[in-house]
């Protein structure tokens, strides 16, 4: 809870606000976010917005408003509201809590198949239908159609008691009334004689029902709708697994200096102005400046910057980047929810939080489909009681029209396509995260793309080598590259490691001696050498010859680096090292036009290494030296502008970005916390892959809305028959049948796709 005071631009400041986050359970589509949203606006003073991913409220209220206020007002609302918890002391209550919020959910579904199986197998196989086999199936379909359906019915119970109607008004009424009208055959009709059969028989013609059951009907609805239910609750419970995975990068212990002594305590305990130790290869346990020592800083998981950062005694430090060099003497200036990783968790979760979830296809559709077809049969049943054909045939029609048109095939349109859809996905290292990532996909017409990392390898590697006229450039690079191999520094060991694939083995060192911020020195078989900037061997009078030099400021300019190396006395060669492109971008870059797409370069590296990397794959448009909140700030501006915007990263510095992109796909080479803000994630580091996603993500898409068109059009075409009592229950049962076969057989198309990489 933060408060913080709202005033209109130029007048005197007013009563402050509190921001309160509700958390919000009960919701199952996206009117209920609304309803929520709307019940709680009512108080005064109160701007609410209620996410129903995240299953969030996010409350502005004047200070001083009972938080139990807006929790009761929620509950008024038809569902439950708690505050946050404070965060746990460890991780493992958090990940309990996720298992067991979707645990019910999945014993329904579990109970649910397997009593249903044997109930749909007997009504659909007449041979199997034995003495008294439909006082067996009902024993199997009343905990379905109670206990395991009981969702559908207290959902449908709590829309109905706010004049709503949704998919669960339309399953629970399908179900009930299957259901009730099989057990009133059982009990009051003809059915429940011993020996009575259902023949497999495809006739039009009018029915009293008294003989009739609907207990497969009613299971397995219930079976194929919690079964889609199951599977959305498994993608939405890793809402929060982004911020969880952001805030596990920090350090776990630090040294911390007490009365000159070295104490290891957890990180949640320094204060600051504590004194902690970081050595090489540790990570900085919280943002702070340096007291002693000088290294190099990798913190191309935080900033996009590929290259390492030398930092001496008073530079600044960020918490949970990495110490590449020597020992650090570190004073903490900044802790908890003030440090820099703490505000880019928040980034995340703000964009996650306001990022409107799409209302799910088949909610959209049932809105107008639920009351028309609730119209029609109170309509069919008003005709014939008024027509005067009876009372149980008049109900039979109604029941017909409840029952047809509840959607058996509707429950399997969206999770078969799915299921297939990710499956082939997974085959080709596509990770899609639900339903609602495939229609941004659709819209998409902007695609941001991080450089380092994802354009390019992240790494740095040895891209040229320049010497002198009349020297030989690999003796040269032995000898440097043998000194800089006894380096811990990243860019002397991407020289290291270009001249071991070049040459092979390297002789050691020695005498060796790192210069601070300057470079290293040693002897190579009897050479004296010296490797770094410009500066160290000036130190020693062996400056760069003039055609040298014109090579390092060539690299430079490109936003390369550019090492000077000198042997025996004499500046002989400049090595360049880069972060290299990766060599199937420039093939993905065209991929992506050829699909109606923008690409732009967004990165935190300068402009000229940016511009450089632009050109070589093909890109136009470059956005560079952009800090993480200010990439988050470009998509925001990308968006406002009218852009639909896809967000390809694979860094923390991306997190908040790829969460608030309209689509958000990360490599699977990078970082969880990229992975897990996502929406689709791309195993493989291959840049081909992202319009392979996107493609694969439309195929998919276009194969859920004709999976819906047929699932309502076969419910629709029935419905006049079941308007007109006609409608046979065999011809019911077939009809469902065939459009669920339909379904699936046109979700398996999926299994063809092709990536084109």
């Amino acid at each position: 809870m933060s408060t913080f005071t709202s005033a209109p631009e130029g007048a005197a400041p007013t009563t402050p606000v509190t921001e309160i986050e509700l958390a919000i359970a009960g919701m199952t589509c996206a009117s209920c976010a609304n309803r929520i949203e709307r019940k709680l606006n009512k108080i005064d003073g109160v701007t609410a917005s209620v996410n129903y991913a995240t299953e969030k409220a996010r409350v502005q209220a004047p200070e001083g408003v009972d938080p139990e206020t807006l929790v009761a007002q929620v509950e008024a609302a038809g569902y439950t509201a708690v505050l946050p918890r404070p965060p746990a002391s460890g991780d493992g209550d958090a990940a309990v809590d996720e298992v067991d919020a979707t645990r019910p959910l999945r014993d329904r579904l579990i109970t649910s198949a397997a009593l249903a199986v044997p109930v749909i197998a007997l009504a659909m196989v007449p041979a199997w239908q034995f003495t008294y086999w439909q006082w067996i199936s009902l024993t199997l379909a009343a905990p379905v159609v109670t206990w395991a359906a009981w969702p559908f019915h207290r959902a449908a119970w709590a829309n109905l008691r706010h004049g709503a109607a949704t998919m669960d008004t339309l399953v629970s009424m399908g179900v009930l009334a299957a259901f009730a009208w099989s057990l009133w055959a059982l009990l009051f009709g003809t059915a429940g004689v011993p020996g009575m059969v259902h023949p497999f028989e495809l006739t039009v013609a009018p029915s009293d029902g008294a003989g009739n059951i609907y207990l497969e009907v009613a299971a397995g609805v219930t079976t194929f709708i919690l079964a889609g239910r199951y599977f959305e609750a498994r993608s939405k419970r890793q809402a929060g697994a982004a911020l969880r995975a952001l805030l596990e990068l920090g350090a776990k212990e630090v040294a911390v200096l007490r009365n000159g002594v070295e104490l290891r305590i957890p990180t949640a305990q320094l204060a600051v102005g504590d004194r902690f130790v970081v050595r090489p290869g540790e990570k900085i346990a919280t943002d702070g400046v340096i007291e002693q020592g000088s290294s190099a800083v990798d913190a191309s998981m935080l900033t996009g910057e590929s290259v390492p950062v030398e930092v001496v005694p008073g530079d600044v430090v960020t918490g949970a980047t990495v110490n590449a060099g020597g020992r650090l003497v570190v004073r903490a200036t900044r802790i908890g929810t003030d440090t820099q990783l703490a505000q880019m968790a928040k980034l995340v979760e703000d964009a996650q939080s306001g990022k409107a979830d799409v209302q799910r296809l088949a909610d959209r559709v049932s809105g107008v489909f639920v009351p028309i077809v609730i119209a029609l049969a109170a309509t069919t049943l008003g005709f014939w009681l008024g027509a005067g054909v009876g009372t149980a045939a008049a109900f039979t029609a109604a029941v017909a029209v409840l029952i047809i048109a509840c959607p058996c095939a509707l429950g399997l349109a969206t999770p078969t396509a799915l299921l297939v859809g990710t499956g082939r996905g997974a085959q080709l290292g596509i990770l899609i995260k639900g339903p609602e990532v495939l229609e941004s996909t659709r819209r998409v017409d902007t695609v941001v793309l991080d450089k380092t990392g994802t354009v390019t390898t992240g790494r740095m590697a040895l891209v040229d080598v320049h010497v002198v006229e009349g020297e030989n450039p690999d003796e040269l690079l032995r000898l440097a590259g043998a000194l800089e191999d006894a380096s811990e520094h990243p860019i002397a060991s991407a020289i290291a490691r270009g001249a071991r694939e070049r040459l092979g083995d390297l002789p050691p060192a020695e005498e060796f001696s790192n210069i601070e911020g300057l470079g290293v020195q040693g002897v190579v078989e009897g050479h004296a050498v010296l490797a770094g900037r410009t500066a160290l061997l000036e130190q020693w009078s062996q400056p760069l010859p003039d055609a040298l030099a014109v090579h390092k400021a060539a690299a430079e300019d490109q936003g390369r680096t550019a090492i000077a190396v000198a042997v025996d006395g004499t500046a002989r060669a400049v090595l360049v090292v880069a972060d290299t492109v990766k060599p199937t971008s420039a093939e993905a870059i065209a991929q992506l036009r050829a699909l109606g797409l923008t690409p732009v370069l967004l990165t935190g590296d300068n402009t000229a290494v940016a511009r450089s990397v632009a050109s070589e794959v093909g890109i136009t448009e470059v956005i560079a030296e952009v800090l993480p909140a200010d990439k988050l700030e470009v998509i925001k501006r990308l968006q406002s502008e009218g852009k639909v915007v896809a967000m390809v990263g694979d860094g923390v510095n991306d997190a908040a970005a790829l969460a608030q992109a309209d689509l958000g796909l990360a490599m699977g080479t990078g970082t969880d916390v990229a992975i897990e803000a996502s929406d689709i994630t791309l195993v493989r580091g291959d840049l081909r892959s992202v319009p392979d996603a996107i493609r694969l993500s439309r195929r998919t898409l276009g194969t859920i809305k004709g999976n819906l068109f047929w699932a309502f059009a076969y419910n629709v075409a029935a419905l006049p028959l079941a308007a007109a009592g006609l409608l046979n229950p065999m011809i019911a049962g077939a009809a469902m049948a065939f459009s669920s076969v339909f379904v699936v057989a046109n979700s398996l198309r999926l299994r063809g796709f092709t990536a084109r990489t």
